[in-house]
């Protein structure tokens, strides 16, 4: 039977992790798991001789606007899961070890961190890349495990990896959905049962705009409105954003000609969602 050691500290990290036998895989989270979370630690699982897991509420990607304290947690439930999944070492470091006093150096990927989410949630990307490489620092994985659900993140994940020649390899998982079609999310907790029916105007506006590039529509803004109307054609949803950009560098496109990424960011009352899909 797999067993899970669950440590705290920085020095409490690294000497448990000295004893894992290579290569490492790393899953970080924020954690309240779900299947998507699960899925990940299962390929890395796949890929990897030993899984690190880290479970925290990184409170320097949230906006002064969001509610930081009621971010759901439950770390024994977390905890069992990741055992009965295969992970190895479960890292949940505190506040006060993550930014010790007087911290004051950070990292900023510029331009792919500005359109989308980091155009609604400014400061949220300097907050997700200064976590993400003091974890890759901590851990020294070989490979990381981040999902496709936030697509601009993955992105610009790998865009620092290459810009700072991290030696880590970033690997991408599909997104998990309900059986619905609503993308997991720990968020999805916060709806209730109109407004989690109401949800899924997220994926079926992904769904005709994909059915209408398999039928040959190439324009950017046809597809745009396609996903535009059926949003805006449910009376508890409110959409922030409708993007379909270069999968790489997320410019907006006129004409898709090559991968490109479609996304969104959508209010179901008050609880704010994300889904996107890949064409091409």
């Amino acid at each position: 039977m797999n067993v899970l050691e669950k440590v705290v500290t920085l020095n409490e990290l690294r000497k448990a992790r000295n004893e894992l036998p290579e290569p490492v895989g790393l899953v970080p989270t924020m954690g309240f798991l779900h299947e998507g979370h699960l899925s990940l630690v299962k390929r890395a699982c796949e890929q990897s001789a030993s899984v690190v897991v880290s479970i925290f509420v990184n409170p320097t990607q949230f906006a002064p606007t969001d509610d930081l304290d009621a971010y759901p947690r439950d770390l024994e439930r977390d905890a069992a899961l990741l055992q009965e999944a295969g992970a190895k070492l479960l890292w949940v470091p505190t506040p006060e070890v993550m930014y010790p006093p007087d911290f004051q150096t950070w990292v900023d990927v510029e331009k792919i961190s500005q359109p989308l989410e980091g155009e609604k949630r400014p400061g949220h990307f300097r907050g997700v890349t200064t976590v993400v490489t003091k974890l890759f620092n901590a851990v020294q994985p070989q490979k990381a495990f981040f999902g496709q659900k936030d697509a601009q993140q993955a992105a610009v994940i790998r865009q620092m990896v290459r810009d700072l020649n991290m030696s880590v390899e970033i690997v991408t998982q599909p997104i998990v959905r309900e059986r619905d079609g609503l993308a997991m999310s720990s968020r999805n907790t916060y709806l209730n049962p109109a407004e989690r029916q109401a949800a899924l105007v997220l994926s079926k506006s992904l769904a005709a705009a994909e059915s209408a590039y398999e039928a040959g529509e190439r324009d950017a803004q046809s597809i745009r409105k396609i996903m535009e109307d059926i949003i805006n054609a449910e009376p508890l949803a409110r959409l922030e954003y409708v993007s379909c950009a270069d999968f790489e560098t997320l410019e907006e496109l006129e004409i898709i000609s090559n991968k490109a990424l479609l996304s969104m960011a959508v209010y179901i009352g008050r609880t704010r969602l994300i889904d996107n899909c890949v064409l091409g």
